[in-house]
């Protein structure tokens, strides 16, 4: 088993490349942050809605079916 050694000057180049890359990012605006986040809150309650309701029918159709409900 061979153990690469890893001088602290590589590991701060790999901070300050990483630095460098996240200034390259184009960040999203407060507007558009919050316009998608409450999107990813509507699709999200619509979806256990209707996951709920599929639950709860299937629930029902089982009751009724094998249990005599």
């Amino acid at each position: 088993m061979t153990h690469r050694a890893t001088s602290k000057r590589s590991r701060f180049s790999f901070i300050g490349e990483t630095i460098a890359e996240l200034k390259k990012v184009v960040w999203l605006t407060r507007r558009e942050m919050a316009y998608l986040t409450f999107m990813v809150l509507v699709v999200a309650i619509i979806a256990g809605l209707v996951l709920g309701a599929f639950d709860y029918a299937f629930t029902n159709l089982v009751d009724k079916l094998f249990l005599g409900g």
